[in-house]
């Protein structure tokens, strides 16, 4: 899984996003983050989301979270260096089905944490993200 932790961006795919978003021209940053975001929130609860989709999706709406007022700062670590735009608040809403969805049956990321045991604990985490970007206004 490359997976060292819990965080939000504390995965190979998770810093190789951070790592696409810094790399892109600014003008484009902006839609990479709703490109993730819609693609998760598309994917049916029938098909299989990927692990990798999923943890970008995460990573995009921990981005949009984290300029909501209460939002978690992104980690500075492996999340992106380069400055975001501010992120419309349109976005909120297919990061919350893109969340869901993470969350849902036939996520591949979501097999993998309950393989390892970890599955409630990470899910706390999303459904904390989730509950960042539901109240915010």
């Amino acid at each position: 899984m490359g997976t060292w932790g819990m965080g939000h961006f504390d995965s190979d795919a998770a810093a190789d996003f951070a790592g696409s978003l810094d790399d892109a021209p600014p003008g484009r940053r902006e839609e990479m983050i709703r490109e993730a975001l819609d693609f998760a929130a598309r994917t049916g609860p029938e098909e299989y989301l990927d692990a990798d989709d999923a943890v970008m999706a995460i990573a995009a709406a921990a981005l949009l979270a984290a300029q909501h007022p209460g939002g978690t700062p992104v980690d500075p670590v492996y999340g992106p260096d380069e400055p975001l735009p501010a992120l419309p608040t349109e976005l909120r809403e297919p990061a919350l089905r893109a969340l869901d969805r993470v969350l849902a049956a036939e996520s591949e990321l979501l097999e993998l944490w309950a393989d390892a045991g970890e599955d409630e604990k990470w899910s706390a985490g999303v459904r904390e993200l989730r509950a960042t970007l539901a109240g915010a206004e």
